[in-house]
């Protein structure tokens, strides 16, 4: 039974998994390195900072301990992916074994491909890790708008005591154990939607759009599948759910990177906070690793690499040999 959970990562969506598990009813809380962030959450019951306008109208306990957020019965990983081997590593002692770990990045880590939870895994195995995933932006979940997601472990009834944990009347979780494809999907989509700004960018129109949304997609199923994930966990939420949203409109910040990218904006000029930039190349070479197509996904890597011009990417893209869709 998880009575209590513990958000480490005081940014907006740390703090909207926070405002979940206290509206579900768990002693929440939550961890920030800024101790501004954790006055306010005290104090004044906000977040300015990254989520400016939304009351937090349950009780989160904000701390800069991070000992009080791992003691609780589940713990919440919202940092960014190519932090998340610092954070864990930086657990030591004060992480109790049992404690389920859940993932609530998107994302593979820079210089070894892994996934997140392969990196608790490695780091502190006397956890059990978990992965959340799916089209959720924080401030709609803040604001109590409808949002469904899912949450993954390798062991069913881990996930299911997980989302019964977080469940309310407008926060709906689906358990799964299909790990590899929740993470899969969540982390390629982000790249995918770098490319999808690039085309709202460019004002390429939204008959281009639609075809980069279905054949990245399909890119995505290929490089999930070839790694163990199943292609109807693919087919939900964490899959082509995410995607869809992601590739929607600027309110992800993946998709403002790549808008800006193809406004004209050079990359150098661009904050990298979508979790996309520094996925692209690694999932460019995963894919290679294991002989798979993916070429808006390279096209996007070269792009940032600055070694491709976006208008030599589209003309890379649409002169590919003609082929059957299902291939």
């Amino acid at each position: 039974m998880i009575e209590s959970v513990g958000i480490i990562g005081g940014g907006a969506w740390g703090t909207a998994l926070a405002l979940v598990a206290a509206r579900a009813g768990r002693r929440t809380t939550l961890f920030a390195r800024n101790p501004a962030t954790v006055a306010a959450i005290n104090q004044r019951r906000e977040n300015p900072a990254y989520l400016p306008g939304v009351t937090l109208d349950a009780p989160v306990a904000g701390t800069s301990d991070l000992g009080e957020a791992l003691a609780a019965d589940a713990v919440f990983l919202a940092v960014p992916a190519q932090t998340v081997r610092a954070v864990v590593g930086s657990f030591g002692a004060a992480a109790r074994p049992g404690t389920r770990l859940v993932i609530a990045a998107k994302g593979l880590e820079r210089g070894t491909g892994k996934r997140l939870t392969a990196i608790v895994a490695e780091l502190a195995p006397g956890l059990v890790p978990a992965v959340l995933s799916g089209p959720s932006f924080a401030g709609d979940v803040a604001r109590r708008l409808p949002t469904a997601v899912t949450i993954a472990a390798a062991d069913g009834a881990v996930a299911t005591e997980l989302c019964v944990s977080l469940g309310g009347p407008s926060f709906r979780p689906y358990a799964e154990t299909d790990v590899v494809g929740v993470e899969i999907g969540g982390g390629v989509k982000n790249v995918l939607a770098i490319a999808a700004g690039i085309v709202a960018g460019r004002k390429l129109g939204s008959s281009a759009l639609a075809a980069l949304v279905a054949r990245g997609f399909a890119e995505l199923r290929r490089l999930a599948e070839a790694l163990g994930a199943r292609p109807e966990t693919l087919m939900g939420l964490s899959g082509l759910g995410d995607l869809v949203l992601t590739c929607s409109g600027p309110q992800s910040r993946n998709f403002s990177y790549g808008m800006a990218l193809g406004e004209g904006h050079p990359v150098s000029s661009l904050h990298p906070l979508a979790e996309g930039v520094a996925t692209a190349g690694v999932a460019r070479d995963l894919a290679r690793n294991y002989g798979i197509e993916m070429p808006i996904t390279e096209a996007v890597a070269d792009v940032l690499a600055g070694t491709l011009t976006i208008e030599a990417a589209i003309d890379r893209l649409m002169s590919r040999p003609l082929r059957r869709e299902a291939n």
